[in-house]
């Protein structure tokens, strides 16, 4: 592990090769499968994150995990550039590619924050959890900007806010009906002395915060979305209860898009 590495980048590539393993059942099983979001299993005609259609576009997935969703956008007839900080997880991804036969994904091992391409390179980018919560909100944002071309749209999805002010002070699992932290202190999450699955050091903020921040770099917001649990859903995802994510919601979904010039 670099000595290099901010300490948050550091920790997050220490826990994710940790438990790659735990991983790749998942993973396998979403390769198999059309796009569906977030820990509920949205479907993306409900919950649209990617266009039908995304031939011609250079796209990128930023903290790709196992990569399922950049297979996802390959079959819609992107060229795919996905990296990840986890050589374990990219292990996954890359023996997928080849049982999939989608083997001119460009799978990267690194850091979202910076990615070895020119600028304006890409028009499509995207996160589902990967850098939208592992990554620092400024770093990796900025970073997103200067790689999208003027129009190029950001989608990504993560912990809502709420969730995580409602998650315990210990680390406990699961996230409770009571407001355990101060909504405006939202920063650094860092699990590393969590009672339940400790490791790792997430990101999130108050929604206002998160306004002024993606104004400041330079996107315009085309969408938010707060995600609820369907009906249907029982038992836990992660930290959240299916009861609990019905009534609150657990994840959110923010589309961005680089202002385009005068």
């Amino acid at each position: 592990m670099s000595e290099d590495l901010p300490e948050h980048v550091a920790e997050n590539r220490r826990y994710w090769d940790g438990m790659a393993a735990d991983w790749v059942d998942r993973g396998e099983k979403a390769w198999a499968q059309q796009p569906q979001w977030g820990e509920w299993q949205i479907p993306n005609a409900e919950l649209p994150l990617l266009p039908d259609d995304m031939t011609g576009l250079r796209a990128i997935e930023l903290g790709c995990g196992t990569g399922y969703l950049s297979a996802w956008m390959r079959r819609l007839g992107a060229s795919v550039y996905a990296i990840d900080n986890s050589e374990g997880q990219l292990s996954t991804a890359r023996r997928l590619a080849e049982v999939h036969g989608l083997p001119d994904i460009e799978w990267v091992h690194g850091d979202a924050e910076h990615v070895p391409q020119p600028d304006q390179c890409f028009d499509f980018a995207i996160s589902e959890y990967g850098a939208a919560i592992w990554c620092e909100p400024n770093a990796w944002l900025s970073e997103a900007h200067r790689l999208l071309r003027h129009g190029g749209e950001l989608v990504f999805l993560g912990n809502h806010p709420l969730a995580m002010v409602c998650s315990p002070m210990d680390g406990s699992l699961p996230v409770t009906d009571r407001l355990e932290r101060s909504y405006f202190d939202l920063g650094r999450l860092d699990w590393r002395d969590a009672v339940d699955e400790p490791g790792g050091i997430e990101f999130n903020l108050p929604i206002s915060a998160w306004l002024r921040l993606f104004d400041r770099i330079g996107f315009d917001v085309i969408d938010y979305r707060e995600i609820q649990a369907p009906v249907a859903a029982t038992g836990q995802r992660g930290a959240v209860t299916a009861e609990w994510a019905k009534r609150f919601p657990s994840e959110q979904v923010w589309r961005l898009m680089k202002r385009r010039l005068p």
